[in-house]
């Protein structure tokens, strides 16, 4: 499951808004903006659409490992 920071940083990457991002997603900018901020929390369907979103975009999740936290990176083409 991604966690706030991901979703700042994936924005961050993309360059995209909150609002460019809710309307990627089809979820309400509230929802995200409250999530991003630690401030709520989030249906696991929500999120869902919010990764995928940002997948599309093609961008990576990563867990965290022994060699860090938790974050976002770009997918290698192929």
């Amino acid at each position: 499951m991604i966690v706030p920071a991901q979703i700042r940083m994936a924005r961050a990457a993309l360059g995209i808004s909150v609002r460019e991002l809710a309307m990627k997603a089809a979820v309400a900018q509230s929802t995200i903006l409250r999530f991003e901020t630690n401030k709520g929390g989030m249906q696991a369907a929500t999120l869902d659409k919010i990764q995928l979103a940002l997948e599309d975009e093609g961008l990576v999740f990563l867990s965290p490992d022994g060699g860090g936290g938790p974050g976002v990176r770009f997918r290698v083409p192929i």
